[in-house]
């Protein structure tokens, strides 16, 4: 059990921007841009690298979301959706989710 699978249950609030059956958004509680929304597949997936196949389809999900939430937060012009596969690319909760960066000129580094 994640934080991300409390907050998909309802257990833990959050700050919601998006829903469907499939993924939800919400922002970031230590945001590292003026926009930082985390997409997440309500599906309990570990990382990337362990989605199976049959879930591909989830990534064009969580696209379809973050170029709407990209329009809605006017950062279409200049974002950044970036995941972290596994504790040496710095994931520290492990159930599947992209950060959507925006707001300001985003520089070399991750944020």
């Amino acid at each position: 059990m994640t934080i991300f699978k409390d907050i998909i249950d309802g257990k833990v609030p959050c700050d919601k921007v998006f829903e469907n059956e499939s993924v939800i958004a919400f922002k970031d509680i230590a945001p590292q841009a003026p926009i930082h929304l985390l997409i997440v597949p309500k599906k309990e997936i570990k990382n990337l690298q362990s989605l199976p196949s049959e879930d591909m389809p989830l990534l064009g999900e969580v696209i379809k979301v973050a170029q709407q939430l990209a329009k809605e937060f006017d950062i279409q012009e200049g974002y950044r959706l970036l995941t972290n596969n596994g504790s040496l690319a710095g994931q520290t909760v492990f159930h599947l989710h992209f950060h959507l960066l925006g707001g300001r000129r985003l520089n070399d580094g991750l944020a």
